[in-house]
């Protein structure tokens, strides 16, 4: 039975809208010839934008006050993004424009969207929406029915359910209501993989029962049908996504949108649902950690895709972030392939300040610098470090944010990255994806990647390739191709590991081994003494045409948590036994290096990540040192006809001998780009 507006609304409204009929046809703005003079780019194509949004809730009393035409041109004159994302609907549910499908913010003044709309569409920039999907508080506070059960068997406070009506009668009909009345290009769906949780209302337990047999819903790891539950509740997020993508497509084909996060580390899934594009917002302390992890991930799905800082911090206290802060969490990402956008909040009236206008100009004019040698393109394979969807599907979650379960992927990328390696991270759902094009394939200490990731990594080590495996449980995994006894089961317990200038400390859960046929080429001691009681740490065995080293402790955990330089030493000395690098860099371990290319173009990324924020107290960062001079040496399959830095083309001059280039790079401040063309 379709909602009245009246039902929807409560005593308040005074009309009544079907929100199972289609959206009101509102007419389109229209915009003449002379003032869009050319097309607005498809997401598709775009490399920089701008995202505003700010949950407008009940309390608020002043919405758009202060959103002019001259700030905006001000704005879109001086930053001149590809896109904007505005404010539409956020967590709490209030629509921040007057919405006849949904419940308006009693506190818009002016419509800050059709102001929006009507000067991008002069300047030809797209106009996307900040709308959250699962999480909408309101919706859940006046339909309960509407919500998500918990285990205790009451609503959800604020998820919504995806068995329930929401989606047919608000989400779908808002949605398209806002994209015709603005002429939108797309909508950024916010609390979607993230927020949603495990409902235990009637239509999951009526599916459970006829897909399990059980009549009991499991509540936590161990119980009965947990990971059954589990998969049910994910199968059926995905229908929920792809019933109102098709709804979206069907009534407006050219609109784009994305799902927060989806196809991302939260949702490591082969993207077959017909987003348009990928997007994320990392934020929180070392969020370029966060950042290197999650563009080589997106930038291995194969669809359109960019990444979101936040332009300030939340943490202890809110405080804007300095452009070259921004500048720093924008390399890492670009230098990956991918588009880049940041996030602001507008004050509750609408008000863009004039100083963060300026540090939005700043750094979009340094990321327009570089977009002609970083997007779109492509990663010449390097190390590709398995990404476990398998391990992460067994917890207690549907999807991410994973917290500490991703350690071991974010550790050892860290690691690579520090020791100056070109790092790929696969996807354990593209394992049977011509794997050979990597030169060495790097396993973390997942607990648990599962039989047919192991299959095909024995097959990939068989046929000629490189195999690092890291941890305990990934070593048992593998216990017939290593060349090892194993002593016992793994156990807890004091390690210390050889490192450059100090020990590093390698404590946690290792497994005792002794080789058999296998080479052992490292130790652990269990005490800061390295004269006595060694230890196999770690060994080299040969595998097929290929070789396997294996490492039998937590190194990709104990780098996360501490990235020491002795345990990182540690790793690359591993790493070195099977593999010749494809980059050598004479430098700090905070220069990070990326090979791609661009069809004959080769590109070396150099990401200067000195001085990078990674915790509150200090939660901003306004200085960042240069560093230089760099030594290089890179493998390539030709030799380069000439070679130079960008942005700037100032000429590199480098000795060529068997078949690697060798030259030096006077200094790097953020970023910069050697540009070999061949």
């Amino acid at each position: 039975m379709p909602i009245t507006r009246r039902e929807f609304l409560g005593s308040n409204a005074a009309a009544i809208l079907w929100a199972g009929m289609p959206a009101p046809q509102a007419r389109p703005l229209q915009t003449s010839a002379a003032q869009a003079t050319r097309p607005r780019l498809k997401r598709k194509d775009s490399f920089f934008g701008i995202h505003f949004d700010l949950h407008p809730n009940r309390d608020d009393t002043v919405l758009g006050r202060d959103v002019s035409e001259q700030m905006i041109e001000t704005f879109l004159r001086r930053v001149n993004p590809d896109y904007v994302q505005y404010d539409c609907k956020g967590h709490p549910g209030y629509a921040g424009y007057p919405s006849l499908v949904g419940i308006p913010s009693p506190g818009i003044v002016k419509d800050s969207l059709e102001i929006w709309r009507r000067v991008t569409a002069r300047h030809s920039v797209a106009l996307y929406i900040h709308y959250s999907g699962v999480w909408d508080s309101v919706a859940c506070e006046r339909h309960p029915d509407w919500a998500a059960t918990k285990s205790d068997g009451k609503p959800d406070k604020d998820k919504t359910s995806t068995f329930g009506p929401y989606v047919d009668r608000l989400l779908i009909p808002q949605l398209l209501e806002v994209s015709e009345k603005y002429d939108l290009d797309g909508a950024w769906i916010d609390g979607e993989c993230w927020a949603v949780i495990p409902d235990y209302g009637q239509a999951a337990r009526r599916r459970f029962a006829e897909a399990t047999g059980l009549t009991a819903l499991p509540s936590k790891p161990g119980e009965p049908g947990w990971r059954e539950f589990l998969d049910l509740n994910r199968e059926q997020f995905r229908r929920y996504v792809r019933h109102y993508l098709e709804a979206l497509h069907a009534t407006r084909p050219q609109f784009q949108v994305a799902s927060n996060w989806l196809y991302s580390t939260m949702v490591p899934e082969r993207p077959d649902l017909p987003v348009d594009f990928l997007s994320g917002d990392y934020l929180g302390n070392a969020s370029i950690s966060t950042a290197r992890l999650e563009a080589r991930y997106l930038a291995a799905t194969g669809k359109p895709w960019d990444l979101m800082a936040w332009g300030f911090q939340s943490g202890k206290s809110f405080m804007h972030k300095p452009s070259v802060q921004l500048m720093q969490e924008a390399a890492v990402v670009l230098a990956q392939g991918g588009g880049f956008q940041i996030y602001y909040q507008p004050s509750r009236a609408g008000h863009l300040d004039g100083s963060l206008i300026e540090v939005m100009g700043r750094v979009a004019d340094w990321c327009r610098a570089r977009q002609p040698f970083c997007h779109r393109t492509e990663p010449v394979p390097g190390i590709g470090v398995l990404f476990s969807s398998h391990d992460l599907y067994k917890g207690d979650r549907l999807f991410g944010g994973w917290g500490a379960a991703i350690n071991p992927a974010r550790g050892v990328v860290d690691a690579l990255v520090e020791c100056h390696h070109s790092v790929d991270v696969v996807p354990d759902w593209r394992l049977d994806d011509n794997l050979a094009r990597h030169p060495l394939i790097v396993v973390p200490d997942w607990p648990d990647i599962g039989e047919s990731a192991r299959d095909a990594l024995v097959r990939y080590a068989r046929g000629g390739g490189s195999l690092l495996l890291v941890g305990a449980g990934t070593a048992r995994l593998f216990a017939a191709e290593l060349g090892v006894e194993f002593d016992g089961k793994p156990a807890e317990q004091p390690a210390f590991v050889i490192g450059n200038e100090v020990p590093g400390n390698a404590t946690g859960l290792w497994q005792a081994v002794r080789p058999i046929e296998a080479v052992a080429v490292e130790t652990r001691y269990p005490a800061i003494d390295m004269t006595r009681d060694g230890t196999c740490a770690a060994t080299v065995v040969n595998c097929g045409r290929g070789r396997i080293a294996a490492i039998y402790g937590p190194v990709g955990v104990l780098i996360a948590s501490s990235h020491a330089p002795a345990v990182r030493e540690f790793l690359d000395r591993v790493v070195r036994r099977v593999y010749a690098p494809q980059v050598e860099v004479d430098g700090p371990p905070t220069l990070e290096a990326a090979l791609r290319k661009t069809g004959s173009r080769y590109l070396l990324h150099l990401c200067n990540a000195t001085n990078m924020q990674v915790a509150a107290d200090y939660a901003v960062n306004d200085f960042v040192p240069s560093v230089g001079p760099v030594g290089l040496r890179v493998r390539l399959p030709v030799e380069p006809r000439s070679a130079r830095i960008e942005p700037g083309g100032r000429v590199v001059r480098g000795a060529w001998s068997g078949g690697v280039w060798t030259g030096t790079v006077p200094s790097v401040h953020v970023h910069s780009v050697v540009v070999f063309e061949t």
